[in-house]
């Protein structure tokens, strides 16, 4: 079938735009300027995914993640400025799925889409059936639970976004075993999406930086520089 995707910001030139570029890839649109409204129509008559800008004026993109999270849990990509570090910590924590900074490619946008969507395919249904998603992965004080988006480091949650969580996920599954960048790059986005080297190293700084917000002396995503990185268990 094909996904209906909200755009929720205050730009109008890039609704348009991002909509054009989404509906010449296949997707439909609907188009909202003010979180107001996007929340009255979300909650009414959910899409498969929404794209929310952080900074709006009534009702900015945080607010409305969270009066959406009282009554649906539909994926929820923000558009974020270079500075809202903050914001988007806050945002992931309050259940946005993945955040993408302005300006951005609509190829990298279009390919995050796709991998939240795909994740949210696999995740349980309702009358508990796994469909294809796969069981907890425990590696040491590592357990990630794919159905669920869950990421525990010694029982601590740490909040990744869906592009960092394929990541780990993809090192986690097979210890000690050297990924390329371009393995990674496979395993994140899946789409015939261009990212270069340097995307990746910025994915792994993070989610180092996120797990030693938890565990200061978090070492297990080893570097080999000219290779790749690997998950080390101890």
């Amino acid at each position: 079938m094909t996904a209906t995707i909200a755009l929720v910001d205050d730009d109008r030139n890039i609704l348009t735009s991002v909509s054009i570029q989404l509906q010449a890839e296949g997707f439909l649109t609907r188009v909202y300027s003010d979180g107001e409204t996007a929340l009255k129509a979300l909650t009414d008559n959910p899409a498969d995914l929404a794209i929310f800008d952080i900074k709006m004026p009534k009702m900015d993109g945080l607010e409305l993640l969270r009066r959406l999270r009282e009554k649906s849990q539909i994926p929820v990509i923000f558009l974020t400025s270079k500075d809202d570090e903050l914001d988007e910590a806050l945002g992931l924590a309050m259940g946005a799925d993945d955040y993408i900074a302005k300006p951005f490619s609509p190829r990298l946008l279009i390919a995050r889409i796709r991998a939240i969507l795909r994740r949210t395919e696999a995740a349980p249904t309702s009358d508990g059936a796994e469909g294809e998603a796969q069981g907890p992965i425990e590696r040491g004080r590592l357990m990630m639970d794919p159905a669920r988006h869950r990421v525990t480091w010694a029982g601590e949650a740490v909040t990744l976004t869906v592009t960092e969580f394929l990541i780990l996920e993809t090192l986690a599954q097979r210890p000690g075993i050297v990924k390329t960048r371009n393995q990674l790059m496979d395993a994140a986005y899946q789409d015939d999406i261009y990212v270069d080297d340097r995307t990746i190293d910025s994915h792994i700084k993070r989610v180092r930086r996120k797990f030693r917000e938890v565990d200061p002396q978090f070492d297990s995503i080893e570097t080999l520089y000219g290779a790749g990185y690997r998950f080390s268990e101890e």
